[in-house]
């Protein structure tokens, strides 16, 4: 198991990324879409989600193939987000065939970054243009951090960020991972200085810092996050989303036993994860045709997923660069500080 070429989601062939953000806002939504349909499912663990047409993505639900899905900012606002990405597919002629018309099948799923510092108090919902926008940008290479859905993303005590991460298997097979990283919990160890996803960290992707050598890391360091929103009359304000992809055929079943297995990730990544306060999501994507793989092979895929997640989320925080007006540092900044 080795990362492949980009390390990024866009490692499985056919798939394509874009970003698009407001840094005055500090929102921003990511699209993932390909030039043809896609096999998806999705599974919820967190307790408080946002979300846009998931139960299409049910096995027992009727379209095979989605247009796109997106990963939007803004809390409840942001499903607008998908408006643009499907006004932006219909003109290409994307979509389910209806009679005479085609309706683009564009699930999505939101994070709530409305405490952020960033400038909330728009006339009209910024969503929709930042959702055509970022389906505009899609393409095999895009940027990771505080960019996208992760512009305004925060976790415990340092900046969140959009997060990628990919593997190639012996099989020839490309699992990867894509997270917009915005939890209640702690990305890192107690002190900050060390990632709870460091045991899976291929090279130094997310500083090569290593695991952290103490024992009894159970109870994490204050979370300065939670302190501003509890002060704003506020608690469900958080989320981890994302998406993972492969080039193996699966069935709409195995896509959603792959994203059940692959929240193990969020799990190694994220301490404490899937509490009532979070959203936490993961779609799967399988861009794969011909015969669909078996048991041990899904076996491997997941394992492979959840090493991804846990990957991509390290990288999300690690890649977080500084802006004007934000209310948690960086993680970068924060070991800079440390090192003086």
């Amino acid at each position: 198991m080795k990362p492949g070429p980009r390390n990024l989601l866009t490692d499985v062939t056919g798939l394509l990324v874009g970003n698009a953000e407001d840094q005055d806002l500090k929102s921003g939504v990511t699209v993932v879409t390909s030039d043809v349909p896609f096999v998806a499912s999705v599974h919820v663990m967190g307790g408080a989600p946002g979300t846009r047409e998931t139960d299409l993505l049910a096995p027992d639900k009727t379209v095979a193939g989605i247009d796109a899905l997106v990963l939007s900012g803004g809390s409840a606002f942001g499903l607008a987000a998908c408006d643009g990405v499907v006004d932006g597919l219909r003109r290409a002629k994307r979509g389910f065939p209806v009679g005479p018309v085609t309706v683009p099948i564009v699930p999505g799923a939101i994070l709530f970054d409305m405490v952020n510092g960033g400038n909330k108090g728009w006339a009209d919902n910024p969503y929709p243009k930042l959702g055509r926008a970022a389906l505009d940008a899609a393409g095999v290479d895009f940027n990771l951090g505080s960019t996208g859905v992760g512009t305004g993303a925060l976790d415990s005590c340092f900046k969140g960020g959009l997060g990628s991460a990919s593997v190639m298997l012996d099989s020839g097979r490309t699992v990867a991972a894509l997270m917009a990283v915005n939890p209640v919990g702690s990305v890192t160890t107690p002190g900050g200085n060390h990632f709870w996803a460091a045991p899976h960290e291929m090279g130094d992707e997310f500083g090569g810092v290593g695991p952290d050598p103490r024992s009894n890391l159970v109870t994490p360091d204050p979370s300065q996050k939670m302190a501003m929103i509890a002060a704003v009359g506020q608690d469900r304000a958080n989320t981890t989303i994302g998406v993972i992809a492969t080039d193996a055929a699966l069935t709409k079943a195995q896509c959603h036993r792959l994203a059940v297995a692959a929240h193990d990730g969020i799990a190694r990544a994220i301490q404490p994860a899937h509490s009532p306060f979070d959203g936490d999501l993961l779609f799967a994507v399988s861009t794969g045709a011909g015969l669909v793989v078996d048991d041990m092979a899904l076996f491997e895929l997941g394992h492979a997923a959840s090493v991804c997640v846990a990957r991509a989320i390290a990288r999300g925080v690690f890649e977080a660069t500084p802006r004007p007006g934000d209310v948690l540092p960086t993680w970068n900044d924060r070991k800079r500080k440390a090192q003086r």
